[in-house]
């Protein structure tokens, strides 16, 4: 064969690894959904995409597999960029197989993740698949352990991004779970372990795809994915955004964007944001959304809702945000909101983000359900995240910390860098009402008229102890601060210790409370 005859046989399988299916293409459309290769071209940079094994093939003979080996296998993994950095991906194509995993899928799937190791690159993986290729038996599951452990190895090493655009069951969630984000469209992405039909089967519950593992159930309910998306280009979109709080790597800084806004001296609307009734809610948020630079990023915005975990800027400085919302169980933490804050902790200081934390915290919440359900072990998950966390960590008391919760939100003895307290800030042990009541009982039962005494003892206690004075007399605070001035404040922590080096005793791991 000639060199041109060559050349034109090479064409002509290129062209051929590419085009797919019409009438499953056709399918796909009509389901709403983009291709593989539609989802690549909308999420990477304009003619970045480089791929790779374009003409793997899989070598199964069972059940007539044989008769069927289309190029490519199900998958089309390579390389491209995002605003110009380089990013490995791999998308599964629901028009080939399902999208079902076989070994020459997970082959494909596993290289590009080692190459995004060997070159400190994120790796973001489109997952469209009905799971393990059935006809390919255990090869299949081995398939899936093989990725499964590449996700661990990479884990704090290089950021892990699951984009859920279909289905994805059974041994196929796994993956998504151990990466660092999740990201899910409205309606048309499902996660689920057994299906429906098996539920029903095994347990008689009749449940639709949507209750059991859709979007919504998964950013509101389980807590296993972290942003809903109206359809897949917002998702690109939120992608997209969400890269450019994160470094390429664990070795690297943060990259910072540009900013050339003029510094206002005082946010004057922050000095009247705190209610003078300490019970009256107020949305946290605003406070945020007022310092930073622009908007929070929020990250599990439906989710445990009464502590709020994001992104934010500080003269284009990427933070993360760990913040009670006291407008939802009045900020109180609870297993959720432990597990979603420590979870967002850990990911930041992996990847050297700075904590920026508002606290406005009564306690933990009480109950038997809190208690039997490991409230102890899972709050202990936030502590155990704050106190290992060595980024520069920058705390903020807006009003409550009370109780043990004061020391689990980033207090100064769990090593914060810089602990900063509004004049409304309540520090102490509990409530006022709840104190008065425990240490004033004898006197409040024996007076004359109770209701006005335990007003009177209430109010002394506010003043006396409910307060951050006595905490800064202690060094627990490093400045108490006009609530205008908080960004003036922040600005000089992050940069008196952003380059802050913390050396920890040698160890394997340490045993965080799972």
């Amino acid at each position: 064969m000639s060199t041109s005859k060559k050349i034109k046989n090479l064409k002509k399988k290129l062209e051929k690894a590419s085009k797919g299916d019409p009438k499953r293409i056709e399918k796909q459309h009509n389901a709403g959904k983009m291709t593989a290769r539609e989802r690549i071209a909308a999420l990477l940079d304009s003619d970045s995409f480089i791929e790779l094994d374009a003409l793997v093939r899989h070598r199964s003979n069972n059940f007539g597999l044989e008769k069927k080996r289309p190029d490519g296998d199900g998958v089309i993994t390579g390389h491209g960029t995002i605003n110009g950095r380089t990013v490995y991906l791999f998308a599964q194509d629901f028009t080939v197989f399902g999208g079902a995993l076989g070994e020459a899928h997970a082959q494909k799937i596993c290289k590009v993740m080692d190459l995004a190791v060997k070159t400190g690159c994120p790796v973001i993986g489109l997952n469209d698949s009905g799971g393990a290729r059935i006809q390919e038996g255990v090869v299949s599951l081995g398939g899936y352990a093989e990725i499964f452990y590449r996700n661990v190895q990479s884990s704090g090493v290089i950021p892990q991004f699951s984009l859920i655009l279909g289905p994805c069951a059974g041994g196929a969630v796994y993956s998504p779970a151990m990466t660092d984000f999740t990201l899910m469209v409205k309606d048309s992405s499902h996660m689920f372990i057994t299906g429906p039909d098996v539920i029903k089967t095994v347990t008689h519950e009749e449940v639709t795809f949507e209750e059991l593992g859709g979007a919504m159930t998964h950013n509101s309910t389980s807590g296993v994915a972290h942003l809903a998306c109206e359809s897949e280009e917002s998702m690109f979109e939120s992608l997209r955004e969400l890269l450019g709080y994160i470094p390429q790597n664990n070795m690297e800084n943060v990259p910072v964007m540009p900013y050339e806004k003029k510094e206002l001296d005082s946010i004057n609307e922050l000095d009247e944001i705190i209610p003078d009734n300490s019970n009256v809610p107020y949305d946290m948020t605003k406070v945020i959304n007022l310092i930073f630079d622009d908007r929070l990023f929020e990250v599990q915005p439906h989710w445990a809702k009464n502590i709020i975990t994001g992104f934010a800027r500080l003269r284009g400085h990427p933070v993360g945000i760990v913040a009670n919302q006291p407008s939802v169980l009045a900020g109180c933490l609870d297993i959720d909101a432990s597990t979603k804050a420590a979870r967002f902790v850990r990911f930041c200081d992996a990847f050297n983000i700075p904590l920026v934390t508002f606290v406005d915290v009564p306690g933990f919440l009480p109950g038997t359900e809190q208690e039997h359900g490991g409230i102890i072990r899972h709050g202990a998950k936030l502590l155990y995240a704050f106190s290992e966390a060595s980024v520069p960590k920058l705390t903020v008391i807006t009003r409550k910390a009370y109780g043990g919760a004061y020391d689990v939100m980033a207090s100064k003895h769990i090593r914060a860098d810089l602990n900063i307290a509004w004049p409304t800030a309540e520090i102490a042990v509990m409530g006022s009402e709840g104190a008065v009541n425990i240490i004033f009982r004898k006197e409040i039962n024996e007076s004359n008229d109770p209701e006005k005494e335990h007003q009177r003892l209430t109010e002394e206690y506010k003043e006396k102890f409910a307060s951050p004075y006595i905490a800064a007399e202690m060094g627990y605070i490093d400045r108490v601060i006009y609530p205008r001035e908080t960004r003036k404040e922040l600005l000089k922590g992050l940069e008196r210790y952003g380059s802050k080096r913390e050396e920890r005793p040698k160890r394997k791991h340490g045993n965080i409370p799972l």
